[in-house]
């Protein structure tokens, strides 16, 4: 073979993606620019080294966290033209919850690539839901790093939205996301606590903290306590999961279910 012909030695040596971290970026639907973020999005902390904490995927599971919101949001805006922010709300709480975070994970098999400790990988890491739900945040923000957001975006359509019409309905129980988003992340349930009961006896009004474990207080107020504690919960959801301040998740209408009390006629809870 003549000089012409044979390839350079610095063409020999380009940097190839290992063949199963190509198999996993088919899966994902990106082929990453610098696969040094693919695999820092893996790297649990107990795999860390040197840098601790600043050597695994938690920065970029912060990253992708606040992506998937955005991406989820903007595909929700864009699908339901009539909905309310009540409605876009609930459907977004849905879609970002970690069960599903760590069901598009599983549907990726990130399991097997992940880089754990030997501790983790002995106790079962590669299938634990939280560390999986992490590493599919993690790798939205390593996307949104190497590509841009049009594809971390289209990633997340092509991944979250396919439920996107049972993610969550209407009448969905805030008290029951609440508990489930706060299991999710390996918290006790949330416990409620009557704070103040104002008013006559055939109108009372109940003012109820609903506390999740590590989080702030939300306050609840309603003429029963189950409306009440579902206020409370709801005004949790948009404030850790949304982001929204208090004044804005005050302004959510009430879910079909709640407001059934009133219109019911449902006497108080004693």
């Amino acid at each position: 073979m003549d000089e012409e012909a044979r390839p350079s030695s610095r063409a020999r040596r380009a940097p190839r993606p290992k063949p199963g971290l190509a198999v996993l970026e088919a899966a994902i639907g990106h082929a990453f620019v610098d696969q040094k973020l693919l695999t820092l999005a893996l790297t649990h902390v107990s795999k860390a080294s040197g840098n601790g904490r600043l050597g695994s995927y938690q920065r970029l599971e912060f990253l992708g966290d606040r992506v998937l919101g955005l991406a989820i949001g903007d595909l929700l805006y864009e699908a339901f033209p009539g909905a309310d922010e009540g409605e876009l709300s609930r459907r977004l709480a849905g879609l970002v919850r970690r069960e599903t975070c760590a069901a598009v994970a599983t549907a990726w098999d990130v399991g097997p690539h992940l880089l754990l400790g030997p501790g983790e990988v002995q106790s079962g890491g590669r299938r634990n839901q939280t560390i999986l739900a992490d590493a599919c945040e993690s790798i939205l923000g390593a996307v949104f790093l190497d590509a841009g957001y049009a594809k971390a975006r289209a990633i997340v359509e092509a991944a979250f939205t396919p439920g996107v019409d049972t993610a969550a309905p209407r009448g969905r129980d805030a008290k029951s996301s609440l508990q489930e988003w706060a299991m999710g992340r390996g918290l006790p349930i949330p416990v409620y606590e009557v704070v103040e009961r104002s008013g006559p006896d055939h109108a009372p009004v109940f003012r109820i903290a609903a506390r999740v474990e590590g989080f702030a207080p939300g306050f609840g107020t309603g003429p029963s306590k189950r409306l009440a504690e579902q206020e409370a919960a709801r005004l949790v959801l948009e404030r850790e999961v949304l982001g929204l301040n208090p004044q804005t998740a005050q302004n959510l209408p009430l879910t079909q279910e709640t407001s059934a009390d009133v219109r019911e006629g449902n006497p108080p809870d004693a």
